[in-house]
C-alpha cells in the first residue's frame, strides 16, 4: 500500500516566566508559542520497478551539506527498529545528527509496535523558518521570506533561541507516525493522538539530550502556549536504549501511558496563557546565543549548594510568575487597557528581573548578562514597551518584549541604530541587533499543505 506524502509544523517558543523552576514539579512556567515553526514533509522514497529499500533520506535543504541516509532493521527481541547512518554517500554529510537519529528510530520503533508490518522507505526533508537563526539582512520587522537558504552548514548556524530541537522532534516524530500509520491507528488530530505524540516526543527529546529535561519546550510544539507544570522524570526511566530487549513494549506503554505503577502527570492549563489585546509578545535578536545545558548545571549546583537560599528566592519567583500571568489575564477580560493599566504588569516584570538577577549573581551564572541588561532598559525606555525579560534559561539568546501595537515603529528605531554600551564580564558581545518577524501563537502542532514546500523538494 502507497503511504500519503505529509506535511506537519510545530511551533517554537519562549519561557516568558519559570526559567529553571519549570525543573522542579512544585513550580511551573508559563510558556508562550511563537509563529516561527519548524516543517518537517514525508513522501515515499521513489524508486525503479521491483526494487525494494530500506533506506529513510533526511535532508534540510536550507544548510549546506545537510543530507543523512539512513538504513534500518527490527531487532531481535523486540527491541524496536535500530537506525544506522549510511556513510560515503557523495551528497550526504559524514556527521552525525542526533535529534534526527533518535527521533527517527523512536518513530519507527513505535510504528513497528503498533501496525507490526513492514516499514518502507521515505524521503524526509525539513524546513525552519528564517528567525529561527541569525542571518544577515535587513533589520526591518517586517518578515522576509519563510524559508531561506542560510548558506552555511548546520554546525555553524547560530540559533537566536526560539526552541528549535524541541519543534523538530515534535514534527518529525508527527510526521513519521501520520506517515506511516493509518488513522484506525493513530488520529493525531484528537485529544489521545496528541497526547500519545507528546509522549513519543518527549521520549524521544530526552533521549537525544542524555538526560531529563522539564519538557516545556515539547509540551509548546504539541499544544501551544500554555503554563505548564513538568511530568515525573520517572516516567522515563524505564524505557531503556533502542536494541535492549522488549524496548518496543517498554516504548508503546510509555506513549500509551498504559503503564499503571508510572502515569504522566504534567499539568498543561492553555487557558492561563494570554496576551491581552493591544499588546505584542515580540523578540529581540542578538545574534549570540548561548548553552543552556552548562548554565542549568551551574544553577542546579548552586541550588543544591544553598538549599534554603535558593528555596526562599525560588519561592518568590515563582509567586512573582504567578502574579505576572494572573495580571496577563486581568488585562484580558474584555476590555482595551489604557497606557496607565500596564504599571502594574510593567512592575511585576522588573521584580522578576531583579529576582533573576539575584539567582544570577549568586549561582554565578550569566542569566541577565549586563549586556542584556542595558538592552532591555533601553527598550523599556520607549513609551508603549511594557517590559521585557532575557527568557528561559537566560543568558544571550533572543529577549522577549511586551509592546503596546503603537510602539512598535520606536521599537525598530532604537534596534536600528543600537550599540552594546557595555562589554559582559565573561567578554561577550552583542552582534547586530535585530528585531524578529515573530510573535505568540496560541496554536501548537498544524497539518500543512504539501505544495508550501514545493520549491525546495528534491
Amino acid at each position: 500500500m502507497s503511504r500519503p506524502a505529509v506535511a506537519i509544523s510545530a511551533p517554537g517558543k519562549v519561557l516568558l516566566a519559570g526559567g529553571y523552576l519549570v525543573l522542579g514539579r512544585e513550580y511551573t512556567g508559563l510558556v508562550f508559542g511563537l509563529d516561527a515553526r519548524i516543517h518537517v514533509h514525508v513522501q515515499k522514497l521513489p524508486t525503479s520497478p521491483g526494487v525494494v529499500l530500506s533506506e529513510i533520506i533526511v535532508r534540510s535543504p536550507q544548510f549546506n551539506d545537510a543530507e543523512w541516509r539512513y538504513g534500518y532493521r527490527e531487532t531481535e527481541d523486540r527491541g524496536g527498529i535500530a537506525v544506522i547512518q549510511l556513510k560515503g554517500h557523495s551528497t550526504s554529510t559524514q556527521s552525525r545528527n542526533k535529534l534526527v537519529e533518535t527521533a527517527l528510530a523512536y518513530a519507527l520503533s513505535y510504528v513497528l509496535a503498533v501496525s507490526g508490518v513492514r516499514i518502507g522507505s521515505s524521503s524526509i526533508t525539513i524546513l525552519a523558518d528564517t528567525d529561527y537563526y541569525s542571518h544577515p539582512g535587513s533589520t526591518k520587522c517586517a518578515k522576509p521570506a519563510r524559508f531561506i537558504n542560510f548558506n552555511v552548514p548546520l554546525t555553524e548556524a547560530h540559533k537566536t533561541g526560539l526552541g528549535s530541537s524541541a519543534a523538530l522532534v515534535t514534527a518529525f516524530t508527527a510526521a513519521v507516525l501520520t506517515h506511516y500509520l493509518d488513522r484506525s491507528q493513530l488520529v493525531l488530530d484528537s485529544d489521545s493522538g496528541m497526547a500519545r505524540l507528546h509522549n513519543l516526543a518527549q521520549a524521544a527529546h530526552c533521549a537525544a539530550q542524555g538526560k531529563v529535561g522539564s519538557g516545556f519546550d515539547v509540551a509548546a510544539a504539541v499544544y501551544g502556549s500554555c503554563l505548564y507544570r513538568r511530568f515525573s522524570p520517572s516516567v522515563l526511566e524505564a524505557v531503556g536504549e533502542v536494541g535492549s530487549p522488549d524496548f518496543s513494549g517498554r516504548l508503546k506503554a510509555v506513549v500509551e501511558d498504559s503503564d499503571l505503577s508510572s502515569k504522566w502527570d504534567m499539568q498543561i492549563d492553555k487557558s492561563a496563557a494570554v496576551i491581552p489585546h493591544g499588546l505584542k509578545l515580540l523578540m529581540c535578536d542578538v545574534d549570540c546565543g548561548s548553552e543552556s545545558v552548562g548554565m542549568a548545571k551551574q544553577v542546579l549546583a548552586w541550588r543544591k549548594r544553598n538549599p534554603e537560599e535558593a528555596a526562599l528566592l525560588w519561592a518568590t519567583l515563582q509567586k512573582g510568575n504567578e502574579d505576572l500571568a494572573r495580571e496577563l489575564q486581568r488585562l484580558s477580560h474584555g476590555y482595551k487597557a489604557t497606557p496607565q493599566d500596564y504599571t502594574n504588569l510593567s512592575d511585576i516584570i522588573l521584580t522578576i528581573r531583579s529576582l533573576i538577577r539575584e539567582m544570577s549573581a549568586k549561582a554565578e551564572v550569566p542569566i541577565e548578562p549586563d549586556v542584556q541588561t542595558d538592552l532591555l532598559d533601553a527598550c523599556c525606555r520607549i513609551s508603549g514597551v511594557v517590559g521585557g525579560v532575557v527568557p528561559g534559561a537566560g543568558g544571550f539568546d533572543a529577549i522577549a518584549l511586551l509592546v503596546q501595537d503603537e510602539a512598535v515603529p520606536a521599537l525598530q528605531e532604537l534596534l536600528n541604530n543600537y550599540t552594546t554600551a557595555t562589554k559582559d564580564k565573561s567578554g561577550a558581545v552583542i552582534g547586530k541587533v535585530r528585531l524578529l518577524g515573530v510573535q505568540q501563537e496560541m496554536e501548537g502542532l498544524k497539518m500543512e499543505g504539501s505544495k508550501t514546500y514545493a520549491d525546495w523538494m528534491p
